[in-house]
């Protein structure tokens, strides 16, 4: 991290996980507990919208967003989008609560009994050990991350295929994408309007496509070592990785917020209510087309303005790091501002 050349910084509690940015498995640790947090929420928040569910009104109305996820799988949901049984969406939030226990004890055993730094552990443990300015361990575990992604985006297609299908909103019945969309072309040619997606053997072709593209890219990251253009391109170290970390999240919560604002198939009408509005006030937002009692909002406006709010404060983390990855000294604007007279 940037220290201002200041090698002895210590950093509190509250800076998170840069009190392990030179401790590999400490550094793990941090990661699994948060992805036990992460699981823990979407369990007991699972569980809480079950908890007031009432099956007699629409999802979107009820701004649900869980659920809606749920049943856009198929899971508990008849001809019409109609939910018939709430069971699976219990049976997935306990399932939830039981895995973050499962990640939270992995974390507590990577913090009490597992080395600080994994240059010191023994066996396969030490492949993951890591260090900012070595382009090809960063590699390494990027395409172990990849890996991952492209098995979530293949099982999503295969529970399209074969385990139960997903619900179509154009029929509005859950059914099997048994012929997904493999042209290449056809795929491509969604980069240039996503969001008007309408056919879901194309949504499931996609998944197909990305679920491959990224597992082969975890494997060329995890053999090649970053190419000699790549490291003239870009830097290495933890200012800078975090920054590109930070960018890819917020590029990815605009697409999410606009996919979600707009399209009909993935965010079914019957979950979410009617497609969004954009529309200008202290900042651009997202706004429903219909109104619902007591000023309450649908599920899809309250997703879609959530990540485009969450993504924007990503873009101002990622500039923020990028800059102090570049050497920008932001007390250079503190000194500055202090010796503009008045």
């Amino acid at each position: 991290m940037q220290t201002y050349d200041n090698p002895d910084v210590k950093y509190d509690w509250w800076a998170g996980n840069a009190r392990f940015a030179n401790l590999s498995g400490l550094f793990i640790a941090a990661h699994v507990a948060q992805a036990a947090l992460i699981t823990f929420w979407a369990g007991a928040f699972t569980l809480f919208e079950i908890s007031w569910f009432d099956p007699t009104r629409s999802m979107g109305e009820q701004g649900l967003i869980l659920l809606p996820h749920l049943a856009t799988l198929g899971l508990g949901v008849g001809s019409g989008g109609e939910v018939i049984d709430t069971y699976p969406y219990f049976v997935v939030g306990a399932v939830h609560l039981i895995s973050s226990a499962v990640l939270g004890a992995g974390a507590l055993f990577h913090t009490f009994r597992a080395p600080e730094d994994l240059s010191k552990a023994s066996g396969r443990a030490r492949l993951f050990d890591f260090k900012w300015e070595d382009p090809k361990q960063l590699g390494l575990i990027l395409g172990h991350h990849l890996l991952f992604l492209g098995a979530g985006a293949l099982l999503l297609a295969a529970k399209a295929m074969y385990w139960g299908g997903l619900y179509d909103a154009t029929t509005q019945t859950v059914r099997l994408v048994t012929n997904p969309t493999l042209d290449p072309t056809v795929i491509y040619g969604y980069q240039t309007h996503f969001a008007s997606i309408s056919s879901l053997e194309d949504l499931v072709g996609g998944h197909i496509y990305v679920g491959l593209m990224l597992i082969g890219g975890g494997i060329w990251h995890i053999l090649v070592p970053p190419l000699g253009w790549a490291k003239k391109v870009l830097m290495f170290s933890g200012e800078a990785i975090l920054s590109y970390s930070l960018g890819g999240i917020a590029l990815a919560g605009f697409v999410a917020a606009y996919f979600c604002a707009v399209n009909t198939l993935a965010y079914p009408v019957e979950f979410y209510g009617p497609p969004l509005e954009v529309k200008l006030g202290v900042a651009p937002y997202f706004a429903d087309t219909v109104e619902l009692p007591l000023g309450a909002h649908t599920s899809r406006c309250w997703l879609a303005n959530a990540h485009f709010f969450l993504a924007f404060f990503f873009l101002q983390g990622h500039l923020w790091h990028a800059l102090r990855a570049m050497g920008f000294d932001f007390r250079r604007v503190e000194r500055a501002l202090n010796t503009i007279e008045v």
